[in-house]
């Protein structure tokens, strides 16, 4: 499967501060906003995304269709057939796509020690 770009989404307690360890680090803001209470922080071809006040815990996340620079891939296997493709294997998933639909659409999974896996196509 094809699961395109990867990034961990973190849940922050203070987005100001998270941005300023990050930025230590080497990472430059890549997307979001403070006032969306959401950061997207690049280095090279790592991303980490920075959540306040939006889930909890950690989220490793994949992106169909988009590689580490928000730009759309040609190839690239759809949220809903990736859907199917985990079910046929007997993976359970907590939110499901909409198969009669197309374009931008999510699932989410739990790996066997609770890790959130956000599957979140953008095309």
């Amino acid at each position: 499967m094809k699961l395109g770009a990867f990034s961990v989404s973190l849940s922050v307690k203070d987005l100001a501060v998270s941005k300023e360890f990050y930025e230590k680090l080497g990472f430059s803001v890549f997307a979001g906003s403070m006032e969306m209470s959401y950061l997207i922080m690049k280095n090279g071809n790592a991303l980490v995304g920075l959540f306040h006040g939006m889930f909890e815990g950690n989220i490793m996340t994949f992106n169909p269709g988009w590689d580490e620079s928000a730009q759309k891939q040609e190839e690239f296997d759809d949220v809903r057939t990736i859907q199917k493709n985990l079910k046929a294997q007997g993976v359970d998933l907590i939110s499901h796509a909409d198969e009669s639909t197309s374009g931008p659409e999510n699932i989410i999974l739990v790996d066997p020690d609770g890790n959130q896996i956000l599957i979140d196509q953008h095309v």
